[in-house]
């Protein structure tokens, strides 16, 4: 084993645990893990989430990458359980979760760790700097979002990534923090209960830093530790799997930015669907003189299943089960 790489032997101690989630996508995976093992030094173990992964490409994975702890997810499961059940079995003092479509290009674990062990005990998290592949900001510290904002930016009148902390440098305090790359402390995160399983697909990174803020614990960033994301690279939104992510993304985000309350769900519900009729329709006349599935099409899809498993008050699971099995046997 190379560098800092640890399997669980018994006897060894883990600084890091680094927790991945893979769609059955080793396209995306295998860059990602042959970075970490490049420019990670500091002792860590490596876990992944192997999900819905047929038994070809989970026997390639094993062989190809004997250091990586392997963790089976054949059932239905969001983003949130997929992480915790690798979370629950890491043996590192902090949990370095990241995306499948991420990729190293300098010794970010190593530099988040040094970070965070020279900020004060009330920092839980930082996270690195999100790049696109042209190294242009993509994420860089994210502010407190509400459901006005969740409104504004439906209307291309608000963005995150146009916040106040889109230019900052060096080491500063954040509010939320972006799921796809963070690290944070494992007793802080085991105390809080982990991810909130309830939300599928979005928004569990913003309601996991939403609640430390609230418990007095602070998000911090490093804008010197860059990552590459490599955003939309599984394909999600030009495949029919969006048409079952969209809904339960649309629901997870209506019941955190109403605040669990139920006029405050059916305002929003209701401003939403409202919203976004005339772009599907738009979509929709635009997808009928293509062959089909295409953007537009899956655009008016995914916005159509939202509204529908929004109005009925689906669980996000639930809404990503049904949708998911219906385009698959398609």
């Amino acid at each position: 084993m190379k560098n800092g790489q640890y399997r669980r032997y018994g006897i060894e101690k883990v600084t890091v645990s680094i927790v991945i989630v893979c769609m059955n996508n080793l396209k995306n995976l295998y860059p990602c893990l042959d970075s970490i093992q490049e420019y990670t030094t500091i002792d860590y173990e490596t876990l992944v989430v192997a999900y819905l992964f047929p038994q070809e490409n989970l026997q390639k994975l094993k062989i190809d990458y004997p250091w990586v702890t392997v963790i089976e997810s054949n059932e239905i499961r969001g983003f949130s359980e997929n992480n915790n059940l690798a979370l629950r079995q890491a043996q590192g003092k902090y949990c370095f979760v990241v995306n499948d479509d991420t990729e190293m290009t300098m010794p970010v674990v190593d530099e988040l760790v040094k970070t965070i062990e020279s900020l004060p005990e009330k920092v839980a998290i930082v996270s690195p700097v999100t790049t696109f592949p042209d190294g242009r900001v993509q994420v860089c510290g994210r502010p407190p979002m509400s459901w006005k904002t969740m409104i504004l930016s439906k209307f291309h009148l608000w963005s995150e990534k146009k916040g106040p902390y889109a230019n900052k440098k060096g080491v500063f305090k954040s509010y939320n923090i972006i799921g796809a790359a963070f690290l944070i402390k494992k007793e802080i995160f085991k105390q809080i209960g982990w991810f909130d399983e309830y939300y599928f697909f979005c928004p569990e990174d913003i309601a996991l830093s939403t609640k430390l803020n609230e418990t007095g614990y602070e998000c911090w960033v490093n804008a010197n530790s860059a990552i590459i994301h490599y955003e939309g690279m599984s394909g999600a939104s030009t495949s029919f799997i969006k048409c079952a992510t969209a809904p339960a993304s649309r629901i997870g985000n209506l019941r955190f930015f109403s605040n669990n309350s139920n006029l405050g769900y059916w305002a929003l519900c209701l401003s939403m669907a409202s919203i976004t009729v005339v772009s599907m329709l738009y979509h929709f006349i635009k997808s009928c003189v293509k062959t089909k599935p295409n953007p537009d099409y899956i655009f008016f899809l995914s916005e159509w299943n939202s509204i529908k498993a929004s109005l009925l008050k689906k669980k996000p699971k639930d809404a990503f089960s049904y949708y998911f099995r219906k385009y698959n046997n398609e």
